[in-house]
């Protein structure tokens, strides 16, 4: 799935579209995360509405018209979110088209994990989607005093604690890997055990993490482009996602990989202590 990176690339590339004119609109009809249906009428209704910014809180992309409205996307898991020319032939599962004169925004999504929704900007933070998120990890930074206070509140592990929306929005399960690594953090440490320091070697790992893979144009392992079709480099990056049973590129001992709550945890059992 798409994280913060991947999502903050998708929004920068998506630059082009700002100031455009929003000249037609079509959806497929076909429901998509949850089985819930974009709202066709309030996409409709965006018809001659001007692109005036593009944000992005956490893994949502907000794309901010003239009017009170905004669009709000999630990738899912396979989402593409792209600017091409309107004469290129539509991909198969495009599920929304944002007519822009000469170009178009796409939203493509094979295996329809995807969220499309208008939102009102003045209550947006009362959608659903939103209302449960925390501070957003880049925008908003990381807090290792908040980080230290909401660790103590909890007694799950680290790994599920850094993936926690609630805490950071934005970072998912490559990101967690990595940072913990970064941090010589056993991704199974009881977060009420966090020390005041160690939060402190979180919070910079969690921002070097981030900030490096945005560097990196995001991490594709599979689908992920971004708005001008162009894949990511960080996969080439990567300290110990993905790369169990190979050597630790700090102390040579050899990754592992675990399932934990149900994703996948690699770590290095040397560097990373219990």
């Amino acid at each position: 799935m798409p994280e913060l990176p991947e999502v903050e690339t998708v929004r920068r590339t998506l630059a082009p579209a700002v100031g455009a004119r929003i000249e037609a609109v079509w959806d497929s009809g076909k429901p998509l995360h949850m089985q819930r249906r974009p709202p066709r009428a309030k996409l409709r209704a965006l018809v001659g509405a001007t692109i005036v910014a593009i944000r992005r809180h956490g893994k949502y992309l907000l794309v901010d018209t003239d009017r009170p409205q905004s669009l709000l996307v999630h990738l899912g898991m396979t989402g593409r979110f792209c600017i091409v020319d309107a004469a290129t032939p539509r991909a198969n599962h495009t599920h929304l088209v944002l007519g822009l004169d000469a170009r178009e925004l796409r939203f493509v999504d094979a295996r329809r994990f995807g969220q499309l929704d208008v939102v009102e900007r003045a209550r947006e933070r009362l959608h659903p989607a939103l209302a449960v998120l925390g501070p957003d990890a880049l925008v908003d930074g990381v807090d290792a005093t908040a980080l230290v206070t909401l660790a103590k509140r909890r007694k799950t592990t680290l790994k599920a604690f850094v993936l926690d929306q609630s805490v950071l929005a934005g970072v998912g399960n490559i990101y967690a890997s990595e940072a913990l690594w970064r941090a010589k953090l056993r991704p199974t440490k009881r977060s009420n055990k966090l020390t005041v320091a160690a939060a402190a070697l979180l919070a910079a790992a969690i921002r070097e993490t981030l900030e490096n893979a945005l560097e990196n144009g995001g991490t594709t392992l599979s689908d992920f482009v971004a708005a001008d079709g162009v894949a990511g480099e960080n996969a080439d990056y990567l300290w110990v996602y993905a790369r169990a049973g190979q050597p630790c590129l700090e102390c040579k001992t050899l990754i592992k990989r675990a399932v934990h709550q149900g994703r996948a945890t690699y770590y290095c059992p040397t560097c990373q202590t219990p």
